[in-house]
């Protein structure tokens, strides 16, 4: 049963309605930070309601973000892979079984009895508990000969073909062909998508009215805004609307326009997070008014649509806009886009 903590019902609620959603796009509709809503997400999960909170990645970006370092080596000999505890898998054609099997598993070396010792070599069937060998295809342990040379005496044996990872002693070196920052670009950023040359040049996330810039929302769409016209001041439009501006305030009008390039649907409202920057750096958001003559966005762009919008702001008569910035959430990050509009 749900408890009565407001916070945990909103989060429910939201689910319901959503069906299905990411950690992050529920904590930007609901203003809340990403790491408390993913915190009560798991604990509402445990707790045996009918909720699986999960996570998706790109796989191959992530092993080569590994493999660039050398961790993924490390990871490799620590965890190899192999069937997970108490499935063994099936033995390669032509392996040899040793010894007269007994029980549902033939004992090591021609011994009697069901199960095989730990870290003995088992016929086809692999040791069933994690870290152990693995039929004739062990992991090679640190120290050890390359393929091609004579294997090691004892309980180790030789290790299969397979890349090894290049040794560092010390760690890659800032700048070098090892380092993440050279090989990726900087963390967080659209290069580390890819990890098999050197990162494409960066799309521009600046430029000046009637400018086209492209960027990714929070659920990684691809999406391409235009700012189109910026009318500063726009009272004689606000006024036509039936709406009244108090002694010393402006309304200024932004039109741009949205193309969803990607194949996932863009769910948010398009301006939720455009705003004006003034002279000090301070943002100014949009006022909840649409105009008649200027219609407002709709919520939701199709893969492959174009949607265009008008955004109204109210600001003091005295307070100079020098840009216009979009964000995916309530925060500029590396995503977000900005169009220059002093003209001084």
């Amino acid at each position: 049963m749900v408890g009565p903590d407001p916070v945990d019902t909103r989060l429910l609620a939201l689910i319901a309605e959503a069906g299905r959603a990411s950690v992050t796009d529920m904590a930007h509709r609901l203003g809340m930070d990403v790491r408390e809503v993913a915190a009560r997400l798991a604990a509402l999960s445990a707790s045996g309601l009918p909720l699986v909170v999960g996570v998706e990645c790109d796989q191959q970006a992530i092993r080569n973000v590994l493999m660039a370092t050398g961790a993924w080596a490390q990871h490799q000999y620590q965890h190899p892979p192999g069937p997970p505890p108490g499935y063994p898998a099936p033995a390669p054609p032509g392996y040899p079984v040793h010894g007269t099997p007994s029980g549902s598993y033939p004992p090591p070396g021609g011994g009697s009895g069901p199960h095989p010792p730990p870290g003995s070599g088992s016929g086809p069937y692999p040791p069933a508990y994690p870290g152990a060998a693995s039929g004739p295809y062990p992991h090679p342990a640190p120290g050890f000969p390359p393929p091609g040379q004579a294997g090691p005496s004892g309980p180790f044996p030789a290790p299969a073909a397979g890349p090894a990872a290049p040794p560092h002693p010390s760690g890659p070196q800032e700048g070098s062909p090892a380092d993440p920052a050279v090989v990726w670009g900087p963390p967080q950023s659209a290069s580390w998508a890819r990890g098999d040359g050197p990162p494409a040049a960066a799309p521009p996330r600046t430029g000046q009215v009637g400018t086209a810039l492209e960027t990714q929302g929070v659920e990684g769409e691809r999406v391409r805004i235009q700012l189109l016209e910026v009318v500063d001041p726009a009272d004689f439009l606000f006024e036509a609307a039936g709406y009244t501006l108090q002694d010393g305030e402006r309304s200024v009008v932004v039109h741009t326009e949205i193309t969803n390039q990607g194949p996932t649907p863009f769910a948010a409202l398009p301006d939720l997070y455009l705003v004006l920057v003034t002279e000090d750096g301070q943002p100014v958001s949009k006022a909840p008014v649409s105009l008649s003559s200027r219609p407002a966005y709709r919520i939701g762009v199709g893969p492959g649509e174009t949607a265009g919008g008008h955004s109204v702001y109210v600001l003091p008569e005295t307070t100079r806009v020098t840009s216009v910035r979009w964000s995916a959430g309530p925060d500029p990050d590396h995503r977000t886009l900005t169009w220059s509009v002093d003209e001084d």
